[in-house]
């Protein structure tokens, strides 16, 4: 019997999905109770990036990649909002069970380490793919651009989601404090974000700030979902695509070894 308790065979089988699917629903209602500030915030952000950056610099300014700057534009701030969201879905829900001493609730009932993984970074998907969907929904069609390879698009969504949720999982796991919490967003994902290609294409950086872009995970889910939109991107989605999916098993694999120690979660 300890023999198979050992290889995860349980009453209700090797997959709590019960218990899972309980868990990623929690995550989703608890951003959807909020949508003012989960959905509509975010997408009122993306608008006042697009107003302010055309504004400031789309006017007179020649294109780029062939293209008017507003239409570059879209695809970056999009990517921008979903990464944001995912972070601050699973590092938000995480750390404020943390703090008010809730989390009990998550690690008491019969789910596996790399179940509690999955129903975080499940809510942290659904946030980003609503996100993605509500501000692409409002100014792709007022800049005037469609999608040009939808499945591209969807990838680097899906991947840009996962990669940011399962980072939040980790900062909510390693911080003790939420200022922290505070310090992780505003010193490392915010500039991840905002040096990745969003506003500006990289080939317009000199070599050196270019060989740093490259070092950016996020730059290959902005550069890469942008080669979804609108076709084109600085470096090859394929490349992109298997380092954005490398990120994404290697967070993955802290996480869950981090869960499965209880590190900083169990006192």
């Amino acid at each position: 019997m300890a023999d198979l308790r050992g290889m995860g065979v349980r009453r209700f089988g090797r997959v709590n999905w019960l218990g899972l699917q309980t868990l990623a629903t929690r995550e989703i209602r608890r951003f959807l109770a909020v949508y003012t500030q989960t959905i509509m915030a975010p997408v009122a952000t993306s608008v006042l990036f697009m107003v302010v950056f055309t504004l400031a610099f789309g006017k007179g300014r020649e294109g780029i990649s062939g293209m008017p700057f507003e239409q570059f534009l879209a695809p970056g701030v999009l990517m921008m909002a979903v990464i944001q969201n995912a972070f601050a879905n699973t590092s938000s829900s995480l750390m404020i069970a943390k703090v008010q001493g809730n989390i009990v609730d998550t690690l008491m009932p019969p789910l596996s380490p790399g179940e509690v993984l999955a129903g975080y970074a499940l809510g942290g998907l659904a946030r980003g793919l609503a996100c993605a969907l509500a501000v692409g929904l409002l100014v792709f069609p007022v800049v005037g651009i469609g999608v040009a390879h939808p499945l591209w698009a969807l990838a680097f969504v899906v991947l840009g989601s996962l990669m940011l949720s399962l980072l939040g999982l980790l900062a909510a796991i390693y911080a003790e404090k939420f200022d922290q919490m505070a310090a992780i967003t505003n010193f490392v994902v915010t500039p991840l974000s905002f040096l990745s290609g969003t506003f500006y294409s990289i080939e317009r950086l000199p070599e050196t700030f270019q060989a740093l872009s490259h070092a950016n995970p996020i730059f290959y889910l902005i550069d890469g979902f942008r080669f979804g939109v609108l076709g084109v991107s600085d470096s090859s989605p394929w490349v992109g695509l298997v380092l954005a999916l490398a990120v994404v098993l290697l967070l993955g694999a802290i996480a869950l070894s981090w869960l499965a120690r209880g590190y900083r979660l169990k006192s």
